[in-house]
């Protein structure tokens, strides 16, 4: 990507902008967006809202599990994120209809080693700022993972999250429809400026537009991968809850005098086999 830290002016960086667009755009679709080393802080949340304290009996108890259940945060929406681009509400749909085999990862790694699970379902939610730990006003729609961890396939990675660690994450994604945004009254950017306009009121931290006096208005991406990281591009990406991993629909949680197998005939136990399961 092009170095946009030697302009000594806005202007004179927005006229290289938008005088090589077509390029930088080809560019950002071309390679495929990652976490990158941006530090924020993030608090881990439960689905209520409140932040997540780690129980040590609870740890303890999902250390023993095979297997456990998390719900994660991949990407939200109207967050200027550290690779200047603005995720637009709706850049997913046409991706979640399409994509069907997702991974969740360890940082971006597509290697064996580094697979977390492939029992994903992905999905998209709106969710108030603050119910996700966020001083923001307002609702974002975020892209979540609902996933089943097995202990076996990724023992690290199993032992992070049964101990509340990762806090955040990132999508591995390609741009598909993207528009630059530039603050400027100027009559060479009169395209750029329009698109400003339509996009900067759904930002929610203007700060970061205003300094910048540009933004990339990302309305459909192609979703490849979500991962684990310890800080990604888009920060608003927490974890929302760990838990056990519930057991099939149908199956029993109990069954009463189990401790008569051993002794009961077998048409017995097939009696009290039956009438627990229509139960």
């Amino acid at each position: 990507m092009t170095d946009l830290s030697k302009f000594e002016t806005k202007e004179e960086l927005h006229k290289f902008l938008i005088e090589n667009k077509k390029t930088l755009i080809a560019e950002k679709k071309f390679m495929m967006k990652e976490a990158d080393a941006i530090s924020f802080y993030v608090p881990i949340i439960t689905e209520k809202g409140d932040a997540l304290k780690a129980d040590p009996a609870n740890t303890r108890n999902l250390l023993q599990k095979d297997s456990i259940r998390v719900r994660v945060v991949i990407n939200t929406t109207n967050l200027l994120d550290s690779h200047g681009d603005v995720h637009i509400k709706g850049i997913w749909k046409k991706s979640l209809k399409e994509q069907k085999n997702l991974y969740l990862l360890q940082e971006h790694q597509m290697k064996f080693a580094n697979i977390i699970t492939d029992d994903v379902s992905a999905s998209t939610k709106t969710y108030k700022w603050r119910d996700l730990g966020f001083d923001f006003e307002g609702e974002t729609e975020a892209l979540v993972f609902d996933a089943n961890i097995e202990k076996s396939r990724n023992p690290f990675m199993f032992e992070q999250y049964a101990k509340g660690y990762v806090k955040e994450h990132s999508a591995g994604m390609r741009y598909v429809d993207i528009f630059m945004c530039v603050n400027s009254g100027e009559r060479w950017a009169k395209e750029e400026k329009e698109n400003w306009d339509k996009y900067y009121p759904e930002i929610i931290n203007k700060d970061v537009a205003d300094s910048m006096g540009y933004f990339w208005a990302v309305t459909t991406a192609k979703i490849i991968e979500g991962s684990a990281v310890v800080k990604g591009s888009n920060y608003a990406t927490p974890t929302i809850s760990v838990k056990e991993q519930e057991p099939p629909k149908g199956t029993p949680d109990k069954i009463e005098n189990s401790r008569q197998y051993d002794t009961v005939s077998i048409n017995e136990f097939k009696e009290i086999l039956s009438k627990h399961l229509k139960n």
